[in-house]
């Protein structure tokens, strides 16, 4: 099937069928991040059975990601050649076998080596996705449908920390964690049977498939750095901050992390929704607007506790929609068979974002310094719409220009 085509069928059993593709693509953005999540839920855990410093565990953040954005641009080439299900497949396949070496780790290095392996997941997980909704997905819901996708990730870190974290309780980290696995396995035998096969793998052509992102691709990646780097530093340190500086117990503390998970999930739905053409342009630089708000709430928690909820929620409906918002971007305005190597390409830049920010945050983190720290968070988020709103104008005027 063409890309950004749909198969014509009757309304209701097209209506049935988009919900079973939402909720499988769901489902592979959960698991593209799960092993991630599982290893912060289960942290105290593996720091005493691995016998395995905080330092070691912190680095698994840096290692996923890392590998994530370097895979990504790869990733994304090989997704427009073999075609979207043939793609989620194997990040579901490669997802199980992440996890379950995971479970079997004896040590660091083991548990790292996995962690490394899980970036293949993260790299395909978008590009796949979004080509999967651009086959299956008629056009006026796609904004809707990836919006609801991109949630995926917080499903994945509600998974990890609850249902997954009480299996623990019961059958040990190691049971919890090959629970996982097999989940996985049963997720992709149900992507073979939903999605539509595949046209034969073809050769992309040369000029579709360069590595180095341009245009409108660029700018995003450009704005998504930064964006990931104050996400993944406030998704890292906010229960501690939490903790250490305001006094919260554990549980209250992670209960930030729990309320930014569910503004997320609801902020990336309505705003890939209202995501139209024509509108969508703006919204990059609009939500990091608001998320520079939103961090420095988390600071104004330091003089008002309440203040650090408001910036959570407000962190989760800005900040984090940005990037279902800059895919919705790129499934409107990517050329014909470049729809996965764009989305990995912008995908990479979130990545790297991810793994530069924490440990930044973190030096400051380090000497309590935490009001700085989310200054810091703030000036990525100006960063990013800075970006956003370069990139909006000048394409504003490329566009008008060739109308006129």
């Amino acid at each position: 099937m063409a890309e950004g085509t749909t198969a014509a069928t009757a309304p209701g059993t097209r209506d049935r069928e988009s919900r079973t593709v939402t909720a499988l693509l769901t489902c592979a953005m959960a698991f593209s991040m799960l092993q991630l999540f599982l290893i912060g839920a289960l942290g105290p855990r593996l720091v005493l059975a691995l016998d395995i410093s905080p330092t070691v565990l912190g680095l698994t953040t840096t290692v996923g990601f890392g590998t994530a954005a370097a895979l990504s641009p790869s990733g994304g080439r090989m997704v427009d050649r073999i075609g979207p299900r043939r793609a989620l497949v194997l990040l579901f396949l490669i997802s199980a076998l992440a996890l379950a070496l995971i479970g079997a780790a004896p040590g660091a290095g083991l548990l790292l080596g996995a962690v490394a392996l899980g970036g293949v997941p993260q790299a395909l997980a978008n590009p796949a996705t979004n080509k999967a909704i651009l086959a299956t997905v008629q056009p006026a819901r796609r904004g809707a449908v990836t919006g609801l996708k991109q949630s995926g990730v917080q499903l994945g870190a509600f998974a990890a920390g609850l249902p997954l974290a009480a299996v623990a309780g019961g059958l040990g980290w190691r049971g919890a964690v090959w629970t996982a696995a097999g989940v996985a396995l049963l997720a992709g035998v149900w992507a073979l049977r939903a999605l539509p096969a595949d046209p034969s793998a073809v050769a992309v052509p040369p000029a579709l498939t360069s590595y180095v992102p341009r245009g409108m691709v660029a700018w995003l990646a450009g704005f998504s750095v930064f964006l990931g780097a104050g996400i993944a530093s406030v998704n890292t340190y906010l229960a501690l901050y939490g903790a250490e500086r305001l006094g919260m117990g554990p549980n209250v503390a992670g209960g930030l992390v729990a309320v930014l998970g569910v503004a997320g999930i609801l902020g990336r739905i309505g705003w890939s929704k209202a995501a139209s053409p024509g509108r969508a342009e703006w919204l990059p630089g609009l939500l990091a607007c608001g998320a520079v708000g939103a961090a420095a709430l988390l600071a104004g928690g330091l003089l008002a506790i309440p203040l650090v909820w408001a910036g959570a929620v407000a962190v989760g409906v800005f900040a984090v929609s940005g990037n279902a918002v800059s895919m919705v971007l790129v499934m409107q305005r990517a050329a014909p068979g470049r729809a996965g190597a764009d989305s990995a390409l912008v995908a990479a830049g979130f990545f790297a974002g991810f793994a530069v920010g924490p440990p930044l945050f973190g030096l400051l983190a380090q000497s309590d310094r935490y009001g700085t720290g989310w200054l810091l968070v703030a000036a990525e988020f100006a960063a990013a719409g800075a970006v956003a709103f370069l990139w909006t104008v000048r394409d504003r005027r490329v566009r008008t220009g060739k109308a006129a």
